[in-house]
């Protein structure tokens, strides 16, 4: 799955029928204190083939289901016990080897989301049938069986039938073992109105007519998968097709009259099979693969075997309406559901505790595809900003948690889909695949999938399978970063030079917290250190282990020469932060400033210094200093990396009055000035890629510091797109719309809405969602936030338009109230799920006084959800961190702001 953010969920109460009551709200929205020991199913059934009906009905929304499973019986028993949950069960019976039937009384738990069928007699050990008939709603909710509006060209609204149901709602469809290692096969069977596409895991085989007029469509038999898998959609589509070069059949499906926008994806698709099947040694083993936009939809993508499932945004591209950063994102989306069909669903991890199996490989894996594919996104650089310093900067925090980390309930497995699983799982595994050298680590990989395939795994079989591979103690090296939570800073102490020319490096390692203590629990890692020198500032030079405290590391003397610098973790491979003495620091900046030094160490630099003040163990005025020395930079990742600082100082010093503020805005201007002037507002022939995306990225970064110049273009260029006369491009529209409404009025926020109703592109309604929380104006902030909840705005945009508002000074206590005041409301259509968690995250976080963190946590104590206690916790250590961070660098900020600004 590719998240948009993450995502959660909460246990409801059912009877045969479950409905939210009020009385459920107010028991289930607090914090769970004492929580029921969870146990996972019996192992005395195994389920091994389903024969599955679906019948939905798109107008009443509903679906009638069928369902008889042969199960093998491996152990006397009297009950039999599956997950259930949402569903009407209206007849169940079994029958057994000797064609006895059998009908037991049906008990459900919506505690356990479970249904257990007692028997008068004990059930022997042999094969039987279990039939179930049942009947649930296609529900508003994005998750199990659901449904998805849309309107058509002739303006009709209407709905698609879309199944969700990763991590744990396969039972919202149909009774099932819902666990990813309870694997069996499926026959899937759909009955449908005539006129409407209907698509499953597998090719149809057969398309009847039923007496009423509806189509009966029998799908192909399964592979062995997990339930988590099997996918249905129902619905209006068109589609594009080709075969990829072993000629597997790719589809990608659109909305009606928008297959044009498949064929990027389309591309991607059909050269990333056979891309993963080189890579992997191993044939994609279904026949064919649909990728298909669907409207609503809570995550970004999900990987259901032969069937992925896409927001729109995440999968069509308008050639006049993309940006290049978002062409970019799709392809890595793209290649991200399309490794996991391999890994995860081939071979599946054994339970949500190695969820990071699945997510942190194909998070690793979606930069190799892209790569092959596209060599000009340079997208190993951007890797680092994008995914290896969020993991970092989620890791630090006390809150955070180990990759692997037991989980039971599914709303504790719903909030392992997060930074750690994804992104510091593919750091780690980007580290392993430095570290044992990809030839071995391919062929780690072809020992992993033949071994394992349509079959369960745990971490430990991955390290197997790469020890075997490489020879080194892949296990023992691995196990300290997956099983310990956070990440070591290693700390250059000094250099000795000898006198037969090598250099003594003295470094040791301590736990990194983001507060700056010393954490007293002597945890340790085994640490891949690399170092590179000022001769060669791109190859590594020396390669040590380190699993010590301290250590002193000999260059030879024929890698270095006297006056050289000596620079640990060369391309920022290694998952750990590394801190130098101010004096060993500077000795890098004239390779900074004149750009010898490549850019991932350029961006590593910067960052690993930036950590270290937030930690409190450098100066905020060391960071903007070394900035200062990065005005010639033109790379777009290091300016990536120099956004996220100026970005997160923006929204510190935004909470405090006085003139600091404009201060820093004024520092913005000053260090962005010659990039600016390079790039311009008009897009050059032939410019490249990442010109374009750093064009972006640099004009939103002046428009957040209010900057006169750009501010008054921007405007023109707004009225002249709303005029007809000038079309914005679209990497541009997101600054401009910002701008225009950052100092606009009512009339701007009106002319704003009227381009959002006028657009039926997701990408360009998002866009314009996440630029309204720029107005300094409170009424229409306000009125933003009354939007937001609108019929206007799907459910799945709502909470970004909320978190819009909350990230500026005038709207983030506007934003904070709001989402108090509209709790019930938002948790309601939520149910606790990622989208929830998400948005109070990022509504929350960025204030810093204690004040604020005792609030918020006090509000959670009386009105939290489940499944959220961790993200809860998250939010409020990060706002004490801020206040923390104020009151020790404030005044020294200020004083340095100042004589900068006034040279």
């Amino acid at each position: 799955m590719f998240c948009w953010g993450m995502k959660r969920r909460i246990p409801r109460i059912v009877c045969f029928r479950l409905f939210l009551s009020s009385s459920f709200t107010k028991k289930y929205c607090k914090m769970a204190v004492d929580k029921k020991p969870f146990g996972r199913l019996p192992k005395s059934v195994k389920p091994v083939l389903y024969d599955l009906f679906l019948k939905p009905d798109l107008q009443k929304f509903t679906f009638e289901g069928k369902e008889t499973i042969s199960i093998n019986i491996l152990e006397s028993t009297n009950k039999i016990i599956l997950h259930a949950l949402d569903l009407k069960i209206e007849e169940v019976e079994l029958k057994d080897s000797d064609g006895f039937i059998s009908k037991p009384s049906v008990t459900l738990s919506a505690e356990d989301e479970t249904v257990t069928l007692g028997f008068d007699k004990e059930l022997q050990i042999g094969e039987a049938f279990l039939k179930f008939i049942f009947v649930g709603e296609l529900n508003d909710k994005m998750k199990g069986f659901y449904r998805s509006k849309y309107v058509s060209p002739s303006g009709e609204e209407k709905y698609s039938a879309v199944t969700q149901f990763e991590a744990t709602d396969a039972r919202r469809c149909f009774p099932c073992w819902d666990e990813p290692a309870i694997k069996a096969e499926f026959n899937i069977l759909l009955s449908v109105p005539q006129n409407k596409t209907a698509l499953s895991n597998m090719p149809v085989v057969s398309d009847t007519t039923e007496e009423n007029g509806d189509r009966l469509l029998k799908f192909q038999k399964t592979p062995i998968m997990s339930t988590y898998l099997v996918a249905v959609v129902v619905g209006d589509f068109d589609y594009v097709e080709d075969k990829d070069s072993d000629g597997v059949l790719v589809r990608v499906y659109t909305p009606i009259g928008k297959s044009e926008q498949g064929k990027f994806a389309l591309e991607v698709a059909k050269c990333a099979l056979p891309y993963y099947k080189d890579y992997f040694q191993v044939a994609y083993p279904l026949p064919k693969m649909d990728l298909i936009a669907i409207a609503d939809f809570s995550s970004g993508a999900m990987e259901n075997w032969g069937l992925v499932t896409y927001r729109e945004s995440c999968l069509l591209v308008d050639p006049d309406n993309t940006s290049a950063v978002r062409k970019q994102w799709i392809a890595l989306v793209v290649g991200h559901e399309l490794a996991h069909q391999w890994f995860g669903n081939l071979v599946t991890m054994e339970w949500w505790t190695h969820l990071w199996l699945n997510e942190g490989y194909a998070s690793f894996v979606e930069f190799l595809c892209v790569e092959h594919l596209f060599p000009e996104y340079d997208i190993w650089t951007q890797f680092v900003t994008d995914t290896y310093i969020r993991a970092l900067e989620l890791d630090a925090l006390n809150s955070s948690h180990p990759i692997e980390i037991p989980v039971g309930h599914p709303s504790e497995i719903d909030e392992i889909f997060d930074d750690i699983s994804y992104n510091k799982g593919a750091s780690v595994i980007r580290m392993l695949h430095n570290f044992i050298g990809d030839e071995d680590f391919r062929k780690g990989m072809n020992l992993y999938l033949n071994k394992h395939q349509y079959s369960n795994t745990f971490t430990e079989d991955l390290w197997a399978a790469l020890e075997e591979s490489s020879n080194k103690p892949v296990k023992d090296v691995m196990s300290t970063w997956t099983l310990q939570k956070g990440f070591p800073v290693i700390t250059v102490e000094k250099e000795t030079q000898n006198p037969d020319g090598s250099r003594v490096i003295s470094v040791s390692q301590t736990k990194f917290t983001a507060n700056g203590q010393v954490d007293g629990d002597g945890i340790l890692w085994m640490v891949p250190l690399t170092f590179s020198t000022s001769r060669n500032p791109g190859i590594v030079c020396h390669k040590e282990i380190m699993s010590e405290i301290q250590k002193d590391i000999i260059i030879p003397a024929n890698a270095i020469s006297p006056g050289e610098w000596v620079k640990v973790n060369p391309s920022t491979v290694g998952y750990y932060r590394t801190r130098y003495t101010p004096e060993l620091l500077n000795n890098f900046v004239p390779s900074i400033s004149s750009r010898t030094l490549p850019p991932l160490d350029r961006l590593g630099l910067l960052d690993d210094l930036f950590a270290l003040v937030q930690a409190g163990l450098s100066s905020t005025d060391e960071v903007l200093n070394l900035m200062l020395a990065m005005t010639d930079e033109d790379n777009y990742s290091v300016w990536s990396s120099m956004s996220n600082v100026l970005g997160k100082l923006a929204i510190l010093l935004s909470n405090v009055e006085g003139d600091t503020e404009q201060l820093f805005k004024q520092y913005n201007r000053i260090l962005l000035k010659k990039i600016s002037s390079k790039l311009g507002w008009t897009p050059q022939p032939n410019e490249s890629h990442l010109e374009t995306m750093l064009r972006g990225l640099v004009m939103a970064r002046l428009v957040s510091s209010a900057d006169p110049d750009v501010m008054s273009e921007a405007k023109i260029k707004f009225a002249n797109h709303l005029s007809g006369k000038e079309t914005i491009v679209a990497d541009l529209r997101s600054p401009i719309y910002k701008a225009c409404l950052s100092s606009g009025d009512e009339t701007t926020f009106n002319q704003l809405l009227q381009l959002y109703r006028g657009t039926d592109l997701h990408e360009e309604k998002d866009r314009i969602c996440r630029a309204m929380g720029a107005s300094k104006n409170k009424d229409i902030l306000k009125k933003v936030l009354d939007f937001a909840m609108s019929d206007e705005v799907r459910s799945q945009d709502t909470v970004f338009v909320i978190i819009s508002v909350g990230g500026s000074k005038v709207g983030r206590d506007l934003a904070w109230q709001f989402i108090q005041d509209n709790w019930s409301k938002l948790f309601n259509q939520y149910q606790g799920g990622f989208l929830l968690t998400r948005l109070v995250k990022n509504t929350t976080e960025n204030f810093s006084s204690i004040e604020k963190a005792e609030e918020v946590e006090n509000f959670f104590k009386q009105n939290g959800c489940v499944g959220a206690e961790r993200t809860i916790q998250q939010a409020c250590e990060t706002i004490r961190l801020n206040a923390a961070w104020l009151k020790r660098d404030y005044e020294k900020l200020q004083s340095f702001l100042q004589k900068v600004v006034q040279k």
